[in-house]
């Protein structure tokens, strides 16, 4: 997977996390508000892993 397609989905999953997040604590659903707390983590890692992808590339570009 490219670093662009790490961080589309990483931003689609930050974005549902934080969804999931408000409504469990609009509901008081602390298990939905706990697994969109889990999914925006994972949005953001795989954001990172983006991140990761594209400096390496910069680095081998420059080599």
């Amino acid at each position: 997977m490219g670093s662009t397609s790490d961080k589309i989905k990483g931003n689609a999953n930050e974005a549902a996390g934080k969804i999931k997040k408000g409504i469990g604590g609009a509901t008081d659903n602390p298990a939905l508000e706990s697994e969109g707390r889990a999914q925006e983590s994972r949005g953001k890692g795989q954001q990172v892993k983006g991140d990761v992808k594209d400096s390496i590339k910069r680095g081998i570009d420059r080599a």
